[in-house]
């Protein structure tokens, strides 16, 4: 019988978790670079792969997509910093990706104030187990 409700207990605690956002998206907008800069805070324990992965392996790499507008020229691909390369259990393969904190920066170059609109599409992993892939609308104001 306690074994049971300690199966049902982690359980429920699995299934909770997926409810539970692993990471926290922040988009600014820095005119004096004239950057898109679009932070992920990862949730301990947690890993987010990079735009630079080779998904025959399974995961889903992450990718931005930027809707169209006239008031804003995108310059260049999204750049990423120098990610972690290690051995991911979940897909026997090595893959890269970022752990605690990464920025990612879009060049734009702007004609007037406006609004960006766009997704964002990720997926995260840890040690034992990886959420489905979500795709994240976001909108930068820029006056």
């Amino acid at each position: 019988m306690q074994k049971g409700i300690l199966s049902i207990f982690f359980g429920l605690c699995a299934f909770l978790s997926f409810g539970q956002s692993k990471v926290m998206w922040n988009y600014l907008y820095n005119p004096a670079s004239e950057e898109v800069q679009i932070t992920a805070e990862i949730a301990e324990g947690w890993h987010l792969y990079s735009q630079h992965i080779d998904n025959e392996l399974g995961p889903i790499p992450t990718s931005f997509e930027f809707q169209e507008n006239p008031a804003v020229q995108l310059i260049g691909e999204t750049v990423e910093p120098e990610s972690i390369k290690e051995y991911d259990p979940n897909f026997e393969g090595d893959l890269n990706f970022f752990k605690d904190e990464v920025t990612f920066v879009q060049k734009v170059k702007l004609q007037r104030p406006t609004t960006i609109l766009g997704t964002v599409t990720f997926m995260v992993c840890n040690d034992v187990m990886c959420l489905p892939p979500v795709d994240e609308l976001f909108k930068i104001e820029i006056q």
